[in-house]
């Protein structure tokens, strides 16, 4: 089997899968318990927090437990919207962020919000000029994808962290799910004021992650109950899945600091070779290494609708996606793909590869093999 659909989701390292079943079996008690089993769970959650925080470069206190991603952008992004509504209620975002940003924007303007949409290059990036010119004196709230999903874009992240500090009313919130761990990006040094990671995208368990939340926030909760996570996200906690995710954090980290980014810019170079060798494709991800990041190549087969080429090489047990996993059982042309001004025909025919640190260069070997056969297979087929 060649996985390489890691922006979807990872396969959870073995030891986090241990660490889960460990903490799940013997410190079940409810973390908010007063007796000794609950006192032990809520010892781990502590750990955790201080790991995470730790790993993080912030303090514990600004560290929350989520379900993930999804929970993370719409707590922040609502949040935000909702707590300082009477500063403003003008919000920034771009038009090729993750479902989970842009569909909490609609319902915040369903809502009497105003939301300015920043356009994008054709490599998927954001103008500091138009951000710039588009804040107002009623505008509370820029949040930005940091690794763009579908393209692997990076967003210039730091520039608008240095912008924003000049206009103390406003927040900054980045959405870090696809850079965590393999694009690097200082919390503290960037201006960010919230941020978004999810646990299953560097080998933790479905329904994990975080935000940050820089100290002196205020957020209004979405998740009222009995104040859990500082009264922010209240529920019990999922102790075992937040002391495996930051097992995997602690792990992912490591590997990113002993040559495992630079593996995957090997791998993503080795590819793009292959890739350039193929009639009829075309490499959309910018070519620009402080422009994209090392684990993720998105490419357009002309003429071909992804979803028969991805089925062709499922039989031979390699798996990537087309779009978003959150949108890829959709027809339509890349929703990012067009932002950029890639036109219909690239967008409609695009296929994302991406990797992890466990993935080779035989792997990629093996791939383009394939890869050159199906297409020529498939056009033979369909010509």
């Amino acid at each position: 089997m060649i996985y390489f659909d890691n922006s979807a989701t990872t396969k959870p390292y073995k030891e986090v899968v241990e660490a889960y079943l460990k903490v799940a079996e013997k410190f079940f008690g409810n973390p908010s318990s007063l007796h000794s089993l609950g006192s032990e769970a809520e010892k781990l959650l502590s750990q955790s927090r201080v790991l995470a925080s730790s790993l993080l470069g912030v303090k514990p206190s600004e560290v929350i437990f989520t379900s993930g991603g999804t929970e993370g952008n719409n707590a922040a992004i609502k949040g935000v919207a909702i707590e300082y509504r009477n500063r403003g209620k003008h919000l920034i975002t771009s038009t090729v962020e993750h479902p989970s940003v842009l569909e909490a924007f609609k319902q915040l303007e369903s809502l009497g919000y105003d939301v300015t949409y920043l356009d994008v290059d054709k490599k998927g990036r954001i103008s500091i000029d138009q951000l710039k010119n588009s804040l107002r004196n009623d505008t509370i709230l820029v949040s930005l994808i940091h690794v763009n999903n579908e393209l692997g874009a990076i967003q210039p992240i730091m520039e608008v962290g240095q912008l924003l500090k000049k206009y103390p009313k406003i927040l900054f919130h980045v959405d870090h799910v696809q850079g965590i761990t393999k694009v690097p990006l200082s919390l503290k040094n960037s201006g960010i004021d919230l941020c978004t990671i999810s646990g299953h995208k560097f080998h933790a368990l479905k329904g994990t992650g975080l935000l940050y939340i820089r100290e002196g926030i205020k957020l209004a909760p979405l998740l009222s109950g009995g104040g859990q996570e500082m009264s922010i996200r209240s529920g019990t906690e999922n102790t075992p899945g937040i002391v495996a995710m930051t097992k995997a954090l602690r792990l992912a980290f490591e590997k990113a600091n002993s040559g495992g980014i630079e593996h995957l810019w090997q791998l993503k170079e080795r590819l793009s070779e292959g890739l350039k060798k193929i009639d009829g494709v075309i490499i959309n991800t910018p070519e620009e290494k402080e422009k994209a990041a090392p684990h993720i190549i998105n490419f357009s087969v002309l003429n071909m609708k992804p979803e028969v080429l991805i089925q062709d090489l499922s039989k031979h047990h390699i798996y990537v996606s087309s779009q978003s996993a959150c949108s890829s059982k959709l027809s339509k042309p890349s929703r990012v793909l067009m932002a950029c001004g890639l036109g219909e025909e690239r967008a409609k025919s695009a296929i994302r590869v991406s990797f992890s640190y466990d993935n080779t260069i035989e792997e990629v070997d093996q791939f383009l093999d394939i890869l050159t056969n199906s297409i020529s297979n498939l056009q033979k087929v369909m010509g």
